[in-house]
């Protein structure tokens, strides 16, 4: 427990209950690490005044320096560091809690009850904040494509210091149909001489906060172009570690038609991991191998014989080259399959096997490898009794040993060519001719790296999600699969420009052309994969202030009367609350939610009975009785829920009866 956190001793009808009260708002990263100092060092906390002229526990980082390292690097010496103006700014925006809250949107979900996906709208660093408790440590695999930084690209201005009643609709920064207003983010010129100083200070803490949801084997990928290449590398070294660095891959994808000094043909893919060691091996079974049996297996339907396949085979590839790379030599065919007979026999180090191989025809040696065969006689003689060695006509040729095309694996190499005209095409076709984005993702790359990166049931965050191709990757690749693999699309409801394709097609906003995007995308890949029974929905969350009228509960600022207050917003739903209990509970907002009714009242049971909570007025023995007896780890309720002083008096008595270990929360 946080030493940090404080109890309401709530009087109800003149009984004391002991009930902790949830925070509603994220994990306050600071003080919990205060929390941390206070008990391992706490000579280092002491007391000084804040600009209000009120005391407060402050950490004393000279003690602190002296505590940890008697070679602690002081004032004043030169070290290597990367800073910039407003990195201060920047730590500080990563560690401000948000009192913030996701609403549900079920006419906007697909599938809301029963989907495993979620797409949420919204500044992403408040809903990467909101995250924090029900993610934690969960999501194998982020890729985002914040903005270049190329003089032309939005940069948000961060700001949520900010009381509940500046809030306008979502934080301020949104409009009454819920689009993002246009002050909150604004177009970084490059003649700004704040150019690198407000891109830095928009990526570092949305970086620092999606560290924390990733996974021990977690990786995060991330698209950026050669303006803030080097930036970009330096936040990640420091965020993440320069250990961590895993790579960086190089996509061509264009041609600059009318370049000035050099023809830019590329961007970069950074790759770092949350902690290196902990990844296994990427490799898998090669798609342009696959291409080669599936075109196999369709000319032994037609062709007599292995020799006739084998010829046809060979032709196929040839005029199919430039599709085919790394694979091209898989042109053999005998009556096991295709096979490379192009494997070196020679050991690649002195020091091989020697012994005597004799030609089956000849009866003769065939010439051993300088440095020795690759193999012992056992492992060879197995190999020629199952028929894979690839013999020469006679003696003069060493043999070989047939490599089966279903063995080809590839790796993730850092060199990819995808033409995104292609992309573009096949998103304005799935739109119906429209071109609602531009400069949409390679769909294929990304299907490609989380096919590498992730297992079947991993989780996948994309929260600078733009027109959803991650989640349409996601999508595909289990339907190719079979996997349940589950996303994460966070996107800021930009508004689309009135004179865009997207807009004069009735897009008015980024993420109405996400959820669309994946609507239409989930449907097709259903009718081309008849069989297949995977997730296509998602259900949609958005961004709004807390849904409480008093945010913080302080030992200093709550009292009597303001407990029995009804302290939530008229306009919030009961579904409202309860995705704001799940969010501090730390329950992943993708759990099963089922609405029953007890004696008139609605309760809602999530995850299978983990957690059950009722928001109602005038709770009866009956209510909390038939709660208690299903045992839920957590019960919540609102202040203003017990019916009167019998059922206040037995509350407590009836939980120790039929669920002791239930822990109770108020709301």
């Amino acid at each position: 427990m946080n030493p940090l956190s404080f109890y309401d001793d709530i009087r109800i009808y003149g009984e004391l209950i002991y009930m902790e009260h949830l925070k509603m708002q994220s994990p306050d990263i600071v003080s919990d690490n205060m929390a941390y100092i206070a008990q391992r060092w706490p000579e280092c906390l002491i007391e000084a005044k804040d600009e209000n002229g009120k005391l407060r526990q402050v950490i004393d980082f000279d003690k602190l320096r002296q505590a940890l390292s008697s070679d602690a690097t002081g004032e004043g010496q030169e070290r290597y560091q990367f800073t910039w103006p407003d990195k201060r700014h920047a730590i500080r925006m990563a560690n401000t809690p948000t009192t913030s809250t996701l609403r549900p949107c079920r006419e906007d979900s697909v599938d809301f009850d029963h989907t495993q996906n979620l797409y949420i709208e919204g500044d992403n660093l408040e809903v990467l904040k909101l995250l924090r408790e029900s993610y934690l440590g969960k999501v194998k695999m982020i890729y985002i494509d914040p903005p270049y930084n190329t003089g032309g690209d939005f940069v948000y201005k961060d700001n949520f210091i900010k009381k509940n009643s500046d809030y306008v609709e979502v934080s301020g920064a949104y409009d009454e149909e819920g689009n993002q207003i246009a002050s909150e983010f604004e177009k970084n010129a490059d003649t700004n001489g704040r150019f690198h100083t407000d891109w830095l200070n928009m990526i570092y803490p949305r970086l620092k906060v999606a560290r924390d949801l990733l996974s021990e084997d977690g990786v995060i990928f991330i698209s950026i172009d050669d303006n803030e290449q080097k930036n970009l590398k330096n936040v990640c070294d420091e965020v993440l570690g320069e250990s961590n660095f895993v790579g960086q891959l190089i996509l061509k994808t264009a041609t600059d038609n009318n370049p000035s000094q050099i023809n830019i043909e590329h961007e970069y893919m950074i790759c770092y991991a949350k902690n290196k060691y902990a990844q296994t091996n990427w490799i898998r079974q090669s798609e342009t191998a696959e291409r080669i049996v599936q075109q196999y297996i369709e000319l032994k339907k037609s062709c007599s014989n292995s020799a006739e396949i084998q010829t046809k085979l060979r032709q196929w590839i040839k005029a199919h080259k430039k599709e085919l790379p790394q694979v091209t030599h898989y042109n053999n065919v005998d009556d096991k399959g295709v096979y490379s007979s192009s494997s070196n026999s020679s050991n690649p180090h002195p020091g091989g096997y020697m012994f005597d191989i004799i030609h089956p025809v000849t009866g003769l040696p065939c010439p051993k490898p300088a440095n020795g065969w690759r193999w012992t006689e056992k492992t060879f003689k197995d190999y020629d009794k199952n028929g894979e060695v690839e013999w020469g006509k006679d003696h003069t040729t060493q043999p070989h040993i047939k490599k089966r095309i279903e063995t080809s694996v590839e790796y993730l190499r850092t060199l990819i060519y995808e033409d995104n005209r292609a992309t573009t095409k096949m998103l304005a076709d799935l739109f119906d001719g429209h071109k609602v984005f531009d400069n949409p993702k390679p769909i294929n790359v990304l299907k490609r790296i989380i096919e590498f990166v992730t297992e079947n049931d991993s989780l996948v965050l994309d929260f600078f999600s733009g027109s959803a191709t991650t989640a349409h990757a996601v999508m595909k690749l289990n339907a190719k699969d079979g996997g349940n693999r589950k996303y994460i699309m966070v996107q800021l409801p930009e508004v689309t420009d009135e004179k865009s394709e997207a807009h004069k097609a009735g897009y008015k906003n980024i993420c109405e052309i996400g959820k669309e995007r994946i609507r239409r995308a989930g449907k097709k890949i259903k009718e081309e994969h008849s069989d297949w029974k995977g997730d296509t929905g998602f259900r949609v969350l958005k961004v709004d202030s807390s849904n409480m009228e008093d945010v913080f509960y302080t030992p200093a600022a709550t009292d009597m009367q303001n407990l029995f207050a009804d302290n939530i917003k008229a306009d919030r739903t009961d579904e409202d609350l309860l995705l704001q209990v799940m969010m501090e509970l730390g329950i992943a907002l993708s759990e099963k939610i089922e609405k029953t009714e007890i004696a008139g009242k609605t309760v809602w049971n999530v995850k299978q009975g983990y957690l059950m909570a009722c928001f109602e007025p005038k709770l009866t023995e009956t209510v909390i009785t038939s709660i208690a007896k299903q045992q839920p780890q957590y019960f919540v309720m609102a202040d203003r829920s017990l019916a009167s002083d019998n059922v206040a008096d037995n509350f407590e008595q009836l939980f120790e009866e039929y669920s002791p270990t239930t822990i109770r929360r108020i709301l």
